[in-house]
């Protein structure tokens, strides 16, 4: 790609990875990126690393700025392999570097790779001075790991969160300004919903800090997808309303069938929902997968769950989907159940139980009907449906 720069002096020298299309269940249609940065100063940073896989390409794309073996620092903001695991064969060139992490950083550093790196620990404020550049350190327990970190270049004002402000997109650009905005934004939802959303209260602190500590980027550079430039507040805003739980009257209807009851009683509740003029997403799990379903969810108001009864309780996708979504929290969400059943019921119960455990806002009542649904049922779930909309809109 020639040499892609960010600032004089620093260089994009990561990996497209076109071919990726799962990231631990998270579904990656458009592939990702693996960004890694180089600073050249008096002092020479290489911030982050790639996956191992891509080790040989990441020592070529140095190679082509300067000689590895001229690496002083290499900061590891975050120790998840698609970032560290190309630091042991790196570190086999730039044999003088020091490992710069946060404590939990060279903990995790230790247990993965072992303890023949050279590594200093800093703490928020901290400062390593690279000539004319001074880098800035602040720490980010869990967002999303426990070891992760900031790296922001004061001078240049750009701001390396790691995972933060990121997009699985695979693209032959770099900057947000030379891509689709309307794909941009949609990937970083889907980043965003199905990464980061439990960590929602952690995310809006975090940015107010960074705030306090006069941190003002003009470029985010993060460690997947492209690099904001043209608008990093575009980003910021986003996770700021993202992570307060700020949804627009949409209702999402995730659901699976058997032998097409619960298909029936899926669509007479969103004519429902639609006959209040409230948007409505319809979502059968076995036509669709659990990523494009939390992400339809993020900016919704409302979430409707239906299942048929299988052995008593709910169908293993619907299973399969609140487990997901129970552990990811969605905040400020009205969920409400019904489904199917044959000679007894359960799975309307079952869904109900869990999401309240989980500490969900519940709508007391859900429907259930037995075997086929029927006119007067399928009324009752169109007036379900127009009842959750009422709701919302109020």
């Amino acid at each position: 790609m020639g040499t892609i720069t960010l600032a004089e002096g620093i260089s994009w020298v990561g990996i497209v990875d076109w071919n990726l299309r799962d990231f631990h269940g998270y579904v990656t249609r458009r592939g990702t990126t693996y960004n890694a940065y180089l600073i050249q100063d008096e002092k020479t940073a290489l911030i982050d690393t790639v996956k191992h896989t891509f080790s040989n390409e990441l020592l070529h794309n140095i190679c082509a700025i300067t000689d590895p073996a001229k690496i002083d620092y290499i900061i590891i903001n975050h120790v998840e392999m698609d970032h560290s695991s190309a630091l042991p064969t790196i570190a086999q060139y730039a044999k003088n570097a020091t490992i710069i992490a946060s404590e939990r950083g060279k903990e995790a550093i230790t247990e993965h790779y072992g303890n023949e790196f050279r590594i200093k620990t800093v703490k928020t404020g901290d400062e390593l001075k690279l000539g004319k550049r001074t880098l800035r350190f602040v720490e980010a327990p869990m967002l999303h790991w426990p070891d992760s970190m900031f790296t922001y270049i004061v001078e240049d004002k750009i701001l390396m969160p790691n995972d933060a402000f990121g997009q699985h997109l695979a693209s032959a650009q770099r900057f947000d300004d030379e891509v689709d905005a309307h794909v941009l934004m949609e990937e970083a939802a889907t980043y965003y919903a199905n990464i980061l959303m439990p960590l929602a209260p952690l995310i809006t602190r975090k940015i107010q800090e960074v705030v306090q500590m006069g941190i003002a980027p003009a470029v985010i550079a993060p460690s997947h997808g492209v690099i904001w430039r043209a608008n990093p507040s575009k980003i910021i805003q986003a996770y700021l309303n993202w992570s307060s739980g700020v949804a627009k009257q949409k209702v999402v209807i995730v659901y699976d069938t058997m032998w097409g009851s619960t298909d029936k009683m899926a669509r007479a509740i969103a004519e429902g929902v639609a006959s209040e003029a409230v948007e409505v997403k319809v979502l059968k799990m076995r036509a669709s997968d659990l990523t494009e379903a939390i992400t339809e969810i993020l900016d919704a108001k409302a979430v409707i769950v239906g299942s048929p009864t299988l052995n008593n309780q709910m169908f293993p996708t619907i299973s399969a989907f609140l487990t997901y979504a129970t552990g990811l929290k969605p905040k400020g969400k009205l969920w409400a159940f019904f489904g199917s059943y044959g000679w007894g019921g359960g799975a309307v119960k079952s869904m109900t139980e869990t999401a309240r455990k989980s500490g969900f806002q519940v709508e007391e009542a859900g429907i259930e009907v037995k075997y086929v649904p029927d006119a007067e049922d399928l009324q009752k779930c169109f007036g379900f449906g127009k009842q959750i909309a009422a709701k919302i809109k109020a």
